[in-house]
């Protein structure tokens, strides 16, 4: 039944939100925009506030669900963890699109708070407040994940939950590579900047 769970979870994040949802209410498809990720910051410069909103809420969903199912079933941390973690793998590595996907973040706050929320309120306020100092929402997303694995250890949370905030912090660095190398260079995009149609 764990595993079941656990692949279910995979499935549940494999889900192509972003590209589903602007294909529907835009006629878009979002890989040929901007940076071609199907996550909510690329929609936002696609098909405006709206449409955002809802890839964001769903990607939320896509999260939160299968770890409250998790526990609601009653299930060991360590399986509980690899449910939340299943379904981050699946937005970022999803079968529906020959595994590629976004980078995870919408999804990776689901699971905080469905684990702790005290976690997730500290990873969207260092959100929040880097991102109206700077308007760059992946350096915003890069301290939000680098806060996670601290305020667990400060809320003095199970050693399964530690761990899953450092893995989690580590694939939105991997999946941020570009992100970090436009920062670097001074080219990233900001928040509300339009996204050029890719060539």
């Amino acid at each position: 039944m764990p595993l079941a769970v656990i692949i279910l979870s995979y499935l549940v994040g494999a889900i192509p939100t972003g590209l589903v949802v602007v294909r529907v209410l835009a006629g878009e498809d979002i890989r040929r925009h901007g940076s071609g990720n199907i996550g909510t910051v690329n929609v936002l410069r696609v098909a405006g506030v709206a449409t955002a909103v809802v890839v964001l809420v769903v990607d939320i969903l896509k999260g939160i669900v299968p770890v409250l199912v998790a526990l609601r079933m009653g299930f060991a941390p360590w399986t509980v963890v690899l449910c939340g973690l299943a379904s981050i793998i699946g937005h970022n590595w999803s079968v529906f699109l020959g595994f590629q996907g976004g980078k995870g973040i919408a999804t990776s706050f689901g699971v905080l708070l469905g684990l702790s929320w005290q976690a997730a309120a500290v990873a969207a306020a260092m959100w929040v407040i880097t991102v109206a100092l700077t308007r760059y929402s992946s350096l915003g997303s890069l301290l939000a994940v680098v806060a996670v694995p601290i305020t667990f250890w400060r809320l003095r949370q199970p050693e399964e939950y530690m761990s899953l905030g450092v893995i989690v912090m580590l694939l939105a660095i991997y999946r941020h590579r570009a992100n970090i190398q436009r920062l670097v260079t001074g080219t990233e995009l900001h928040i509300t900047d339009r996204a050029p149609l890719k060539k």
